[in-house]
């Protein structure tokens, strides 16, 4: 079959050394369309770490085919959709963990392009977060929000290096602060399944005129850590962070410390790996904001 695949997709598998995957890759979208009665449609553009095409049902319904690249191990993400079933995500139809492919509910546009206020995209991002958290079992398997600072105070410094230092030594500093405080304040008893990556352009438009979120990363942690990405920076809107902060902790209940912290954490990362894979110019924008937030 013929199989369109995003330049984006095509580019990271390749820059792996996993160019066979890209060979094997429409014969695995047959074998999958045949097995769970699929007719394959176009491929979704953006992203990078998976594979998105339109299909549609035996039913006549649409659906979405995910088809994770080698090295991205998708059972985390599977994990999180079974627990949120379809509330504040969204619905997973199919799962084959083994050949890194899910089947999902397709949804809308997203919330950047049909809802033109920042304020507004914010309060509904908070409002379709609430709708996803929920007490989860210490015993799912989850990591933890301690765990992934863990691993981020590990990474930070050789991101750090990698990018070529481009944000100051006092910005690592202070994130690697926050890492820690957020590390020792995560609580078992009082974690929920949070997305671990909420902004405007992961949540998609229901039938039903809500939103649902596409992507979870899948964690347990306090809600503050998905406060955090949507404070995190929209670089071109100017607002102030402090402010933004207050508000979604009104909103919530949501600690606003903890929510500054986790958008400290946030920003330096996902600026430190933008800069490593080129993604211009959010990454230089992400520092510079959080050079000045430091000084």
């Amino acid at each position: 079959m013929s199989l369109d695949i995003p330049d984006q997709v095509r580019k990271m598998v390749m820059a792996d050394g996993n160019d066979s995957w890209l060979d094997e890759l429409p014969g695995l979208v047959d074998s999958l369309a045949q097995e769970w009665s699929l007719a394959i449609g176009s491929s979704f553009a953006g992203g990078h770490a998976a594979l998105a095409v339109e299909v549609t049902l035996a039913d006549g319904n649409p659906a979405v085919l995910k088809i994770g690249v080698p090295g991205r191990d998708i059972r985390h993400e599977a994990a999180a959709l079974r627990l949120a079933d379809g509330a504040g995500c969204a619905r997973l139809l199919r799962e084959d963990l083994g050949r890194q492919a899910l089947l999902l509910e397709r949804l809308g546009a997203p919330m950047y392009d049909v809802v033109p206020d920042p304020t507004n995209r914010h309060n509904l991002l908070c409002d379709v977060a609430v709708r996803l958290w929920r007490p989860i079992a210490p015993d799912i398997d989850l990591p933890t929000g301690a765990t992934l600072t863990e691993q981020y105070a590990d990474r930070l410094p050789k991101l750090w290096e990698q990018a070529g230092r481009p944000c100051s030594p006092a910005t690592v500093k202070d994130a690697l602060n926050c890492m820690n405080r957020r590390r020792a304040a995560h609580d078992d008893r009082t974690a929920v399944l949070v997305h671990g990556d909420i902004h405007e352009m992961n949540a998609l438009q229901a039938s039903d005129g809500t939103y649902k979120l596409i992507d979870p990363t899948g964690l347990r942690a306090e809600p503050a850590c998905d406060l955090g990405t949507i404070v995190r920076c929209n670089p071109d809107l100017g607002d102030d962070l402090r402010a933004r902060t207050e508000r979604l902790a009104s909103r919530t209940g949501v600690d606003a410390t903890a929510i500054w912290e986790w958008g400290t954490i946030h920003r330096v990362i996902s600026g430190l790996y933008a800069y490593t894979i080129d993604f211009q110019p959010f990454a230089h924008l992400l520092l510079a904001e959080a050079d000045r937030l430091t000084a």
